[in-house]
Formats: structure tokens, sequence, C-alpha cells
């Protein structure tokens, strides 16, 4: 290595102050004018910080510093940005200033050494807010390259600190399939416990791509299996799992002939599923070109519901853990009189109502019902009757009144996504996954405060009564022109607000000669143009192919009566939904027409085709009558 010159020993000193517990010393480099840094835990110092040369000031024009992190066979290495500024002169922070990640230190010479033959595995350049929170080494070492180029900036460069960490900590509990190199098997059975672990291949370092992982999860009969997903981050974004190359698929059964639970995609947290039975199956499917950190998961074999070991309190904090707990210990407490708990495995629908029901409910009075399903149920609640007391001067948000709010869990946490008072009849009410809970605080009561009267029922078609289901995914449904000429199909529990967290296909499929046209009547869903994660926008979007179609844009926010057609006899359209505000959805009549045809809306403007109105109002009679038969006895 050429002899440093007074830049490059100025950077060095720098080092040393931040790295008064490590070892500092020379190494390979890249080329002969970059300095080489290394950090390592032989001498049992665990963590450290770093910086670029001359930080906070700008870092000096044409530097070049390898930072080499060595760690122990057992460990990997950790590495958190405080602040990171490097100028972004290009946007792929290949040329110019940037840091380039070396994950796989290999070829000749000492440990950690690279050379213009290593391959790097990221490059980062501009703030804070482009690099990942944390980045982890797959192996023992890990290599950050520094460099800076002509352009003087105003970037101040970066600061970090590095950790060496045990490995051992991210090991998956199951048993490896011999021949595999991601396949396990967890079973209950002998003397292995009925929970544990499980990670993706390299977590928390990044996955490798072109890889396929099953984990298989058998429970004792009559047992059930959940898995809690605690962290999910495969890519950055709110694309539909269906045109993800990663995703996770979980399937209610053995193998994936069962049905489908749940496809993961994207990034998301505390996400929970529960087996109908004692098998559950995990495929991991990564094909992208970028892979991301992948999956920290937990899993449980349940005891029977029927079994001591299942018992009330236990089932309760099983299934909504602490964050039921925060609710504090007047609501978490399971001795109220009135505290109720509704499981599918007793049965798929029933009703409940408030204390005394039909007469007035008692002042004070404090209620929670909690509503447990299975595999891809979800609770709905559809009302029959509310009455509430309601002061003459209460406010229009329900606070210091008589009310029922719905929670359901979100990220790991209950969270209220709506509150009922008055003596307006509510929506129907759904979760967004196997669980639900009610809470009722009846303050004052009044001769007239009847209360409330509630139908629940586990569903698992999502409240979406046409077309024919597909069990291959978690919500996807088909319509077929040779089946019916013309329908109508909604979004999730329409007409009330559609859950949270919640992808839903809907496929039609038309003659040769044929094209679908879509006529929606009400649309009301949640976000501002274009429809994007940035601004946490839920949408619509759709498609003449299975994969993405440019034509055309998302679709969100309240929308008058509008028309959507396709190109040919294939149309795909996609809704889907975040964890945060919610709106009442849409509803639409389809219908497939001859590709020479025009279509003629039911109403149309100004009213001028009093034939053209009446057999258009005979049209949306037609098609919406099933529905409106379905709501009414439901």
């Amino acid at each position: 290595m050429l002899r440093p010159n007074r830049m490059e020993m100025s950077a060095l000193l720098l080092m040393f102050l931040h790295l008064s517990m490590h070892v500092v010393e020379e190494g390979h480099a890249v080329n002969p004018s970059c300095t080489c840094i290394r950090f390592t835990s032989t001498y049992g110092k665990e963590r450290g910080t770093f910086s670029s040369p001359d930080y906070p000031r700008a870092p000096p024009r044409r530097a070049c510093l390898l930072y080499t992190f060595l760690a122990a066979p057992h460990q990997i290495v950790e590495i958190v940005f405080t602040d990171f500024d490097v100028y972004k002169e290009h946007l792929d922070c290949t040329r110019g200033d940037y840091l380039k990640v070396y994950w796989e230190v290999q070829g000749p010479g000492p440990p950690g050494a690279v050379n213009e033959r290593s391959a790097w595995a990221r490059a980062l350049c501009g703030s804070r807010a482009d690099v990942p929170p944390a980045l982890y080494s797959p192996g023992a070492s890990l290599v950050l390259e520094f460099h800076s180029g002509v352009k003087e900036s105003n970037s101040t460069g970066f600061v970090g600190t590095f950790s060496f960490i045990d490995r051992r900590l991210f090991e998956t509990d199951g048993v490896r399939v011999p021949g595999t190199d991601c396949d396990y098997q967890f079973s209950h059975s002998g003397n292995r416990p009925a929970h544990g672990r499980l990670y993706s291949p390299q977590y928390p370092s990044s996955y490798p791509n072109n890889v396929r992982c099953s984990y298989h999860l058998h429970a004792r009969s009559k047992e059930r299996v959940k898995v809690v997903f605690e962290e999910v981050s495969l890519q950055k974004g709110d694309i539909s799992c269906l045109r993800r190359a990663d995703i996770i698929k979980v399937f209610d059964g053995r193998d994936t002939n069962a049905p489908t639970i749940a496809m993961l995609c994207n990034e998301l947290t505390g996400y929970e599923v529960l087996s109908t039975g004692s098998s559950l199956l995990l495929q991991f499917t990564a094909n992208s070109a970028a892979p991301g950190q992948g999956f920290a998961a937990a899993f449980h074999f349940q005891p029977p519901p029927d079994s001591t070991a299942a018992d009330s309190d236990r089932l309760l904090k099983l299934s909504f853990g602490k964050a039921f707990e925060s609710l504090g210990p007047e609501v978490s407490a399971t001795t109220s009189s009135c505290h109720q708990e509704f499981s599918s495995d007793g049965t798929k629908h029933g009703t409940l109502s408030s204390p005394n029901y039909p007469a007035p409910y008692a002042a004070n009075t404090h209620c929670h019902y909690e509503f447990f399903g299975r595999g891809k149920e979800r609770v709905r609640l559809q009302f029959q009757d509310f009455y509430l007391h309601k002061p003459a001067d209460s406010s229009i948000d329900c606070t210091n009144m008589d009310s029922l709010q719905a929670f359901v869990n979100v990220d790991g946490r209950l969270e209220k996504v709506d509150s009922f008072c008055g003596t307006d009849l509510p929506k129907p009410v759904m979760s967004n996954g196997p669980k639900l809970m009610l809470e009722f605080r009846g303050l004052h009561s009044s001769r007239h405060a009847r209360g409330f009267k509630i139908s629940y029922s586990f569903v698992e078609n999502f409240g979406i009564t046409t077309g024919k289901q597909l069990k291959e995914f978690p919500c996807a449904f088909v319509y077929n022109s040779t089946e019916a000429r013309n329908g109508t199909f909604a979004s999730p529990n329409s007409p009330g607000p559609y859950p949270r967290d919640t992808e839903c296909t809907y496929f039609f499929y038309g003659g040769d000669t044929e094209k679908v046209h879509l006529h929606f009547t009400s649309f009301d869903v949640e976000g501002v143009l274009p429809c994007e994660a940035v601004s946490a926008s839920d949408y619509v979007e759709f498609s003449n192919h299975m994969t993405e179609d440019s034509r055309y844009g998302r679709y969100c926010g309240q929308m008058k009566e509008f028309h959507v057609e396709s190109e040919r006899n294939f149309f795909k359209v996609t809704f889907r939904s975040n964890d945060r505000l919610d709106g009442t959805g849409f509803m639409a009549i389809y219908q497939f027409l001859e590709i020479t045809d025009e279509y003629q809306s039911p109403i149309q403007d100004d009213a001028v085709n009093l034939d053209g109105f009446f057999s258009g109002l005979l049209l949306l009679i037609a098609v919406a009558l099933p529905q409106l038969h379905q709501y009414i006895i439901g």
C-alpha cells in the first residue's frame, strides 16, 4: 500500500479518536490510493463508532477509504448510521460521492480483504432517509468503501455505530429438511416446545435472490398453529402482492393445495394468522434483483379451545396480547358480568345485544365483546337495532357519551376503527383479521335507551356475495361471461367501511369477441392522487393483463359515477387498503359487451332518452336485487 499523504493521515487520526476501544490497522485496498481501517472483535470489544474523514465538515475530494469490520465466526456485523449526508451526484450512487457495501468478502489475502474483483451488494448516497435503519452482514465480515468525487459540496459525510452481535440469536427453531437449503419442519411432539421462532434466510441481513423456502408447522391433534409476523420487509412500496417477485404465502393446511390464508409482501409489522386445523405451511419465494431484509416471526401451537389450558384469560392474552392490556384493568378484566366471547368453533353466526335489551341498560354499564375466528375468516357485524342515550348538548365524535367502540389488531396493538353513538343505525363492520373486540360504555342511559342488537358472522368471502371465490388467493373472485353477462361487484364489507390491511382482486373473463365494461355507481376509497404509499393512500387499479398496465392510473378519493373499459376479453381489478384510515369503498356494475358495441349508461346525462333511462333502471334493479336481498337476510 502507498504511504498515506497528510490528508489521509488526518483522517486516520480522526478515526483513532472515534475508536479508542478498537484496533485500527492497515489492510488490502481496492486500489493503491484507498486507505483501509480495520475494526475487529478479536480483542473483546463488541461495539464502537466510525465516521467519514473530517466529519462534520465536508469530506476531502478524491478521497478513498475502506472500513473493514471483522467479527468472530459466530457473529455478524451491525451498522447503524446516526447521521448520513453524502452528496448524491448520480441517482444510482455509483459515481461521484458514494458508500459501497460489500456483504461477501472473499478471495485471496487476509480475512476481510477486498479488491477490484469483489462484488458490492449495494451503494448508498443522499440523506439519512435514503439509507436503511440498519445494515447487517450475512457472515462474519463487512466492508464499506467510501469514495468522494471531484465536485465540491456542502455535505457533511456520515457517522455511525457498529456492533458485533451473536448470529445464533436469529436461528430458526425448526428442523432443517435434509437436502434443502431453507426448508424446515416444526412439530409439537416429544420434548419439543410448543412455541419458537422462524426467520428468512440470512436474517437480519438481506435474503438471497432466487430462493424458495417452506416452513411446515404441525401441531398435535385438535391444536391450532398461530404465527405472528413481527417484521416483514421485502420491498418498499404498496404494490399488489400479485405483482411482487418476493412474497410470503400462508396455506391453511399441510401443502399448497390447501386454501391460502394470506399473501404478504412489501413491508408490514404485527401480522397474525391462525390455522383452521393442526397444520400450517408458510412458503417464502424471492426472485427479485433487489432483496429486502426478509421476515422474523414467532409461532405457537395453541391448545384446543375446550381444554383447561385455553381458559378465557389465556385465550385473551394469546390473541390480543399486551395491546389488550393497554386499555386498562377495567377493560382487560374478564370478570365483567356482561363480558362475552364468541368463537367460530362454536358457531359461525349469531346475535348479541346490550344488557337488558330491549329494555334500557343501566347507567355506568361497561361491557366488552370479543370475537375469535380462524383461517381466513373475518368477523362481520350487522346492526339490527341501535338506540343509545344522546344528550342534547352532545358532541359529534361520541366523546363522553354512551358509545360502542370497535377495535382491531394493527401492527400488534389494538386500534380503534370506529365509534358509534346516538340513534343512527351503523353500517356493517368487518375486522382486518380473525379477531375483533367491541367495548360498550353506557355512562348515562335513559328510559328510552334500549341499547343495541347486532348479528355477527365469521365469513371467508369478505362480505362479497357475487362471483366465484378462488381458494388460491386470500380474497379473489372470478366473473365469467359464460355464467352471467352482467352483474355487480363491490369492495369488501360493502355497504360498510372496507377492512384495513386487505387486498382483493376481481378477474373478468369474456368470450373471444367480448370486452368488459365497468360502471362505478359509488366510489369512496381513502387517499389522494396519485394514490401512492407516500400519501398513505388506499387504491383501486385496473389492468388488461395479469401484470401492471400503464394505461390505467390508480383511483382513490371520493368520485362521482365513472366508467372503465377493457381493451380485450380479460380485465383485472385490484383493491388494496393499508392499516390506516378507510372509506366505504365502491359498488359497480359489470357488463360483457361485444367489442364493436358502444356502452349505454343506465342514466343518461340530462335524461333525454326515456327508453334508455328505463332500460338502465331495470338493469340496475336486476343486478342489485340479489345484493339487497342478501343484505336484508344477512
